[in-house]
């Protein structure tokens, strides 16, 4: 089966994630980035499978971006914003594009894909409230990716952190 996997990614975790679902689905797919999946790139493909990071557990909105590129100094390495959101690509695709010759196995290994993608995006999202907690939350609120998911964690960390904060005791020095 001929299959593109498309994929943005900023800091490389969601191509990295996109190289191994082209693996997986066999040696004539490829993982190739919104600016190199052009038309020429897509002709003759079976299958189209199409991933960018959740921020928020939203695809990443224009603004989204924008206020990645304001607060790129924050970051430990600078964002790659250099190609094409994946809005826009998808906006790119000529009508029908997905239904051109689906199949069964394309529909199942689409949502195989889709639903990878979206626990990597859970794990990394936990993974990151738990390395850097507050310092993230913070950074979350700052640059707007919150969603009404993530607000509902936060609230219930805080809650929980008040609860610990309340229990604590001072000892005192002799």
């Amino acid at each position: 089966m001929h299959a593109i996997v498309v994929y943005e990614s900023h800091w490389g975790n969601t191509a990295a994630i996109a190289r191994a679902i082209a693996e997986g689905i066999g040696p004539e797919a490829r993982a190739l980035s919104t600016a190199e999946a052009t038309g020429e790139a897509l002709s003759g493909v079976d299958l189209i499978v199409a991933g960018a990071p959740l921020l928020g557990f939203a695809l990443p909105t224009d603004g989204m971006l924008k206020s990645i590129a304001a607060n790129a100094a924050k970051d430990p390495a600078p964002p790659d914003l250099s190609r094409p959101s994946m809005r826009s690509w998808l906006d790119a695709l000529p009508k029908g594009a997905f239904l051109k010759a689906p199949s069964w196995l394309a529909a199942l290994l689409a949502a195989v894909a889709a639903g990878a993608l979206y626990v990597t995006a859970r794990v990394e999202e936990r993974e990151n409230l738990r390395n850097f907690g507050a310092q993230y939350v913070d950074y979350v609120r700052e640059t707007r990716l919150s969603s009404r998911w993530f607000s509902k964690i936060v609230r219930t960390l805080e809650g929980i952190s008040a609860v610990v904060r309340s229990r604590e005791t001072v000892i005192p020095l002799p």
